[in-house]
């Protein structure tokens, strides 16, 4: 039996070197690399608030941590997606052991879109990401003997933000322009006579001031004078115009409006009261 030459154990001894020393480049991490990686564990590996919605699914807060999903041999965890949200891609990063199927729910236009998670085994741990025509999700996937959670689902900030700007919306348009306050809080029994191209709108009270609102088109032209008729006479009170609003510093009962002089002269009464 002829021994291995010296040129033979040279070439292994270099293979050799040169793929135990591979494993170990590659476990060198720079400095932005091991806080990147430190980044990351810490919104892997966060806590984050975990709630129960009414239907009993598990609610996460959308983008706070990575969500960590526990499911359970012959058992199906079900990850509910927003309502609307189209699916692009599913990536797992375990094909093998873990499967995951689509299903949805919901009416046509609205449906939501289910991902049906199934482990072949107890112990696994792998991640799964999930590319929608809204968001990325970025979930870790564990599988437990016997414990599982049935349903999952999100909470979004974005949708939380729509609320509260919807409601803002609401009250904003129940306040009347001029007065700050809402309609319900306004006194609007005021009626008009008298023919005029700048004839108000709406004229409205919040007890201390009047408001009269013009047309649009008076917005930037002369406006009409006001005099107030108190005692048998006319006289002129405070106001300013706000665009097409003029706002009084008064709670009028009894009202002219003049424009112009002579033939041209328009003229509009104004009384509170039926």
């Amino acid at each position: 039996m002829s021994l291995p030459s010296i040129r033979s154990i040279s070439l292994c001894t270099t293979l050799l070197l040169a793929l135990t020393s591979l494993p170990v480049a590659a476990q060198n991490l720079s400095a932005n690399e091991v806080r990147g990686t430190n980044l990351s564990g810490q919104w892997q590996s966060g806590q984050g608030v975990v709630t129960r919605g009414p239907d009993g699914k598990v609610i996460f807060l959308y983008g706070e941590v990575q969500p960590s999903v526990v499911c359970s041999p012959l058992q199906v965890c079900d990850i509910e997606l927003q309502a609307g949200e189209i699916v692009r891609d599913v990536l797992l990063g375990d094909t093998v052991r873990w499967k995951v199927e689509p299903a949805t729910s919901g009416a046509p236009g609205g449906q939501a879109v289910h991902l049906i998670v199934k482990p072949s085994e107890a112990g696994l741990v792998t991640s799964m990401v999930v590319t929608t025509s809204r968001r990325t999700y970025h979930i870790q996937l564990k599988s437990h003997q016997s414990q599982y959670m049935a349903r999952v689902g999100f909470d979004y900030p974005e949708d939380v933000n729509a609320r509260f700007a919807e409601i803002s919306a609401r009250m904003e348009a129940s306040i009347v322009p001029g007065a700050g306050v809402p309609a319900d809080q306004l006194n609007f029994g005021f009626r008009t006579s008298g023919t005029a191209r700048w004839r108000p709108i709406r004229i409205y009270s919040d007890g201390s001031k009047t408001y009269i609102q013009f047309p649009s088109s008076l917005s930037g032209q002369d406006a009409p004078v006001l005099f107030v008729v108190s005692g048998g006479e006319n006289r002129i009170v405070n106001y300013r115009m706000k665009g097409s609003m003029m706002v009084v510093d008064y709670h009028i009962d009894h009202a002219i409006l003049v424009s112009g002089v002579g033939r041209q002269q328009q003229k509009i009464t104004i009384r509170r009261g039926g």
